[in-house]
């Protein structure tokens, strides 16, 4: 069985970083998924699919797929480097700016 070890990235609604330090195991499906012809919904027999789990460490991770005998493949995160600015968030409401400040 194939599994894909990955760091999440963050919630593209939110700026902070929260639930991106974990690991996360998930398998890829054995089986295509089929419209059900009665109801319209989309269902798969493949119970691990809907399989997630996460772990503390990459090593963790890799010690579990290892273990339990699954083909893994790992995606490195893409870090994003701090946007730092010398004033920082005060900087748009000093008294000593330049600029006129607009919405």
């Amino acid at each position: 069985m194939r599994a894909r070890i990955y760091q999440p990235a963050r919630n593209a609604m939110q700026s902070g970083q929260a639930k991106t330090k974990t690991w996360t195991l998930e398998f890829a499906p054995d089986t295509a998924r089929d419209v059900d012809p009665l109801m319209g919904w989309t269902s798969s027999g493949d119970m691990n699919s809907q399989v997630r789990m996460s772990f503390d460490s990459l090593e963790a991770a890799e010690k579990y797929a290892r273990e339990q005998g699954h083909d893994y493949t790992i995606v490195q995160p893409h870090k994003r480097s701090p946007i730092i600015r010398k004033g920082g968030y005060g900087e748009n409401f000093a008294t000593s700016r330049r600029r006129a400040w607009t919405h």
